[in-house]
């Protein structure tokens, strides 16, 4: 069975509802018969509706895989024209300019009835007809609201709107699980596999953005031999496999694991379907969000293409909070635990998933719309009460002590010049020697395990000010506080890592420029007291209240406080060598800049719903620090988990010291002036000793 059998049944019943709404939607794109002031929005938004029909037709037809590269061109352009930059400024997409045309009354709700309809894109691509029909029925409703030329209630398009969303989380939420866990879903999978990846064109059969990432990704990627593709894809499976193995996991019980991966990658992807498949493992890949029932614009997971425009993607982010209540999220919930129980079988054995992450884009630093959707008070709490609930429900039935992942990062073309030669050099720093990384990391692990806390300190504009509790050994000789992070789920090598004490961990965390989840804060600064975040700034806004809820919104993710859940030193002085060589340190991912200094996550820990699994480091320890205050209480206390984790790096060049602190008072550099000093560690060092480099000390 595959995804056109899964959707026919759904499709039939749903044929003359669709050619019944689209007549009504023909007359609203011909001559609405709105008020004045709203035909505008209602007519554009009609012959946008029907253009996503034409693209179902063409795809019922067969014609989606036979267009001429300019006419995959064309359409690309015409469905994604008004939310590029170019045209965004007067599209009924941007809640500006729809308040501004419609009125506050009404241009924040339509601009959100637009931002759903553009899901039409990916359910046409699909021959989704039944998700297709649902959308246009909205539409049509709302219309017909509007045509009352005695006036509209406010009130009843809330009210419209909401319960659509409450009516329709149903199907979609058991959709979403089936998704990302039943390889009969292979709508993406048969492209991977079948497509003629010489052919461009393959890259629009996906009806996401296509620009020149994506294109020029593909060309790249295709230029390379089958040996240099086969080493991507084996470094990348190795890696998850790796994983299984020295979490002592059994993979022999897994059959699938997820790809997540921008479009353009479809080489390495193809060569890794085909290495899981030789481990027993079938692909399932799945879309990026559509709609904002699934978190749309809140980063990019599944398969995806770099965002047609990111301030789009911000705006809407929070679209939820039209329908967002109390009776929503438990509904939600109920549906949830349904759909894993109805797929529990799939849900056991999926086995986690392998991440490609694409770095390289100009950082983002997004402009605050007060005509965007916000969230209340209650619906912040909400969202988190949800994240927390379902989180314990998905861990239910696939279990965090059975899962595991891999992760690897690539660049895009808009790194800009040089482009070829920073692929390259990323290809080797996800092949570093990681015996030799091990070696050097275990040196650091031995002082670190002495410590009773570390003393963190910035320099020059950085003002880090930081100590960090370390959990106490009961046995020294068979009990490590760190584990010694090789290149296995985690790639690239080069950092170790532990779960603080939160008791004394306390201080300023301070960095001047920091790029977390695609979005870019200036002089972001976390004061922590007891492991706790008790203050937070940045200097994006000018606005004081404007920062503070950027931060909450997009780091402490609604919660009131978060703790630091990862302590951790990067060691990939490569990698720090080759983000200041090339002038990219901004636009790294997290995955690389966590490698290139200490980072601090805030949020849970690396051991999150696995705490009680036993891990060992290559010389045999057990790590014993995989929990805190907060997770300790996770068998009987719903909170203990935050279902987030960040990490912020500090740089090197921004960095004095760090500094073992013996229970005894004596002190232990680890870093000293930014560079490693203990002994074993000097060659970590060699990548930082440039004339530059140099220079950049002595000015400090």
């Amino acid at each position: 069975m595959s995804y056109r059998d899964i959707y026919q049944e759904d499709n039939a019943l749903a044929q003359e509802r669709f050619a019944l709404v689209c007549e009504r939607i023909r007359e609203a794109a011909r001559e609405p018969e709105t008020q004045e002031a709203f035909a505008d929005f209602f007519q554009r938004t009609a012959a946008f509706i029907l253009l996503t029909a034409e693209v179902w037709k063409m795809q019922q037809e067969g014609m989606l895989k036979r267009r001429s590269l300019e006419e995959c061109e064309q359409l690309n352009e015409r469905l994604y024209a008004d939310i590029l930059p170019g045209g965004y400024e007067t599209s009924y997409a941007n809640p500006v300019y729809a308040v501004s045309r419609l009125g506050s009354e009404y241009g924040g709700m339509l601009c959100f009835l637009y931002a759903e309809c553009r899901a039409l894109i990916a359910y046409a691509f699909e021959g989704r007809l039944a998700d297709m029909t649902v959308l246009l029925e909205l539409f049509v409703e709302i219309y017909t609201c509007f045509c009352d030329q005695s006036g509209t209630d406010a009130e009843e398009i809330r009210q419209i709107l909401y319960w659509h969303f409450h009516d329709y989380s149903e199907i979609r939420v058991a959709q979403s699980v089936r998704e990302g866990i039943d390889p009969q879903l292979d709508f993406f999978t048969e492209i991977v596999r079948e497509a003629d990846l010489d052919d461009l064109t393959y890259l629009y059969q996906y009806g996401e953005y296509i620009s020149e990432n994506e294109r020029k990704s593909a060309e790249y990627l295709s230029s390379l031999s089958d040996e240099q593709i086969q080493a991507m894809a084996d470094t990348f499976t190795e890696g998850y496999r790796i994983g299984f193995e020295v979490t002592n996991k059994d993979l022999s019980r897994k059959k699938t694991v997820s790809i997540h991966y921008a479009i353009g990658f479809e080489r390495v992807v193809r060569r890794a379907m085909e290495n899981f498949a030789k481990l027993g493992l079938d692909t399932v890949i799945f879309r990026d969000a559509v709609s904002s029932m699934g978190n749309r614009g809140h980063g990019k997971k599944g398969c995806y293409s770099t965002a047609a425009n990111r301030q789009f993607d911000y705006d809407h982010r929070n679209d939820s909070a039209y329908y967002l209540d109390k009776a929503f999220v438990e509904r939600r919930l109920e549906v949830l635990r349904d759909a894993y129980e109805t797929h529990r079988e799939l849900a056991a054995v999926y086995g986690g998933p392998a991440v490609q992450e694409v770095f390289g884009e100009e950082p983002f630093a997004p402009a605050n719309h007060k005509e965007a959707a916000h969230y209340d008070e209650k619906q912040q709490k909400l969202l988190v009460y949800y994240a927390n609930q379902a989180g314990q429900i998905t861990n239910q039935y696939i279990k965090g002590e059975e899962r595991s992942y891999t992760i690897i990062a690539y660049p895009l073309p808009a790194i800009g010049q040089g482009y070829e030669q920073i692929f390259a050099e990323t290809v080797k720093i996800n092949t570093l020697d990681y015996m030799h990384y091990r070696n050097m990391q275990q040196k650091l692990i031995d002082v670190l395990d002495q410590a009773q806390r570390v003393h963190i300190t910035g320099k020059g504009k950085n003002h880090t000010d930081l100590y960090v509790s370390i959990l106490p050994l009961q046995d020294p000789q068979t009990q490590t506080a760190f584990e010694n992070c090789v290149a296995d789920v985690n790639i690239p090598v080069g950092e170790v890592f532990t779960s603080p004490v939160l008791q004394g961990t306390s201080g300023v965390l301070h960095v001047t420029g920091v790029y977390l989840n695609e979005l870019f804060y200036k002089d972001l600064e976390l004061v922590f007291t007891d492991g706790m975040i008790t203050g937070y700034r940045c200097a994006n806004f000018k606005d004081p209240e404007e920062n503070m809820r950027y931060i909450h919104e997009n780091v402490l993710m609604q919660h009131e406080t978060l703790p630091m859940g990862e302590f951790a030193i990067g060691t990939n002085t490569t990698a720090y060598r080759m983000a200041r060589d090339y002038q990219i340190a901004e636009r790294l991912p997290i995955l690389i800049a966590e490698k290139t200094g200490p980072h601090f996550a805030v949020g849970d820990t690396c051991y999150s719903h696995a705490e009680d699994t036993k891990v060992y480091n290559p010389d045999g320890k057990e790590i014993v620090a995989k929990e805190n205050e907060i997770s300790k209480q996770r068998e009987h206390d719903p909170w203990a988990y935050f279902n987030c984790h960040t990490d912020i790096t500090i740089p090197y060049d921004e960095l004095d010291r760090i500094t073992a602190v013996l229970p005894d008072g004596s002190l232990i550099d680890v870093i000293r002036d930014g560079r490693f000093v203990v002994p074993g560690t000097e060659e970590l060092n060699v990548p930082l000793d440039t004339p530059e480099h140099q220079k950049n000390r002595d000015s400090d």
